[in-house]
């Protein structure tokens, strides 16, 4: 996934752009960013929720 910077002059004109890019990705690129989000804060080697339930 490309980086993309945008630099505003107020919080209301960053928020607009963030909800208009946020429009413009496909389903799959914003499953996409969401994955990557997901492995940088629990890692790679997380258990599924539904897995962790079962275990106990």
């Amino acid at each position: 996934m490309e980086r993309v910077v945008n630099i505003s002059k107020n919080a209301k004109e960053a928020e607009e752009w963030d909800i208009k890019q946020q429009l413009s990705m496909t389903s799959a690129e914003r499953q996409e960013a969401a994955r990557i989000l997901k492995e940088r804060v629990y890692g790679k080697n997380c258990p599924d929720i539904k897995e962790a339930e079962r275990m106990k």
